[in-house]
This record gives C-alpha cells, sequence and structure tokens, in this order.
C-alpha cells in the first residue's frame, strides 16, 4: 500500500481497506485492525489504534484527522461526508446539483476516544481527552476532556487528565 507518507511501527491488517491510500498520512506507533474501512483523505498522528470493523466514509475530498494518542473503537463509524436528508437525492451516483452534500472534517484532538459502535457526524472537532461512549451518536464538537453518551450525546461525566498528560510527556509529546 502506497501511502502518502507511513511513519515506523505502523500495523495495517491485511483485511483493512484504505481505498485512497495516496491520500493518507500515518505518523508512528499506529494500528489500524482487520476489516477497518476508510475512503477519505486521513492525517492520523503518533500512538493511534483504530479497532476492527471502523468505517471512515465521505470520499476523496472528505477528511479525517486524528491527532496523537487518540483512538475509535471496535465498530465506530465515521462520517466525513454524506448527503443532507432534507434535500435533494441520497446516492452519489446521482449529479451533484441534485444533491446536498455536508463535508466537514472531522477532528479528534489529542487524546480523544470513542466506544465500541459509536457514530461521528460531519464537521465534528472531538475536543482534547474527550471521549463518545457507546452506541452514542456525536452530532456536535465536544469540550475539553468530557464524557459523551446517549443519541444524540450529551455531557454525562468528566474524565481525569493526570495519568494521561503524565505519560504522553513521558512519551515526548
Amino acid at each position: 500500500m502506497h501511502l502518502k507518507k507511513r511513519g515506523i511501527d505502523v500495523r495495517i491488517d491485511e483485511t483493512a481497506q484504505i481505498t485512497r491510500p495516496e491520500l493518507v498520512e500515518i505518523g508512528n506507533h499506529v494500528a489500524i485492525d482487520m476489516c477497518t474501512y476508510i475512503s477519505t483523505a486521513a492525517i492520523i498522528e503518533d500512538y493511534i489504534h483504530i479497532a476492527p470493523q471502523v468505517c471512515v466514509i465521505g470520499g476523496a475530498k472528505a477528511l479525517l484527522v486524528m491527532r496523537h494518542f487518540s483512538a475509535l473503537a471496535t465498530g465506530t463509524r465515521v462520517v466525513c461526508a454524506g448527503d443532507d436528508f432534507r434535500k435533494g437525492f441520497l446516492n452519489p451516483f446521482i449529479p451533484l446539483e441534485y444533491r446536498h452534500v455536508i463535508n466537514k472534517p472531522v477532528i479528534l484532538e489529542r487524546y480523544a476516544s470513542t466506544g465500541v459502535n459509536a457514530s461521528i457526524m460531519p464537521g465534528v472537532i472531538m475536543a482534547e481527552g474527550s471521549v463518545v461512549g457507546a452506541n452514542s451518536v456525536l452530532t456536535k464538537s465536544t469540550e475539553p476532556w468530557m464524557i459523551y453518551a446517549g443519541v444524540p450525546a450529551k455531557i454525562v461525566g468528566e474524565r481525569s487528565s493526570e495519568l494521561i498528560l503524565r505519560g504522553a510527556k513521558d512519551l515526548g509529546y
């Protein structure tokens, strides 16, 4: 696979599918597990884990950014671009003039993570240290170090940053 950039200690399972590898930059110490599908451009920094069966969709003009130490849990769905259900056709084979596509990058800042089967919609920025719980749908950007859950996801708690930040500092970040 000829990625735009590939760091050291990168493990991509043979069943993972990256449809546009020339648009994907991967840093150091990254694992992309089995049955992962990525159809967008991506900037994946250091110490990243993308668990099995993650799906990142939106096409060549869409973008996923994962900052250092962020993670996507098993079954997470990230929609970086998609049709607006309120307007036009809902089919990528229909000409754009008959569709209304929402195309906004999804960004996971440092230490942000998802729970199993979470969904993230276009334009969401997961702030530093924020997490979204299992089976939740994140439709709006988050606040730092907050825990979100539900459909749509709302704040349900707060994370402690002490151990995480100390560990990152020890690793040189």
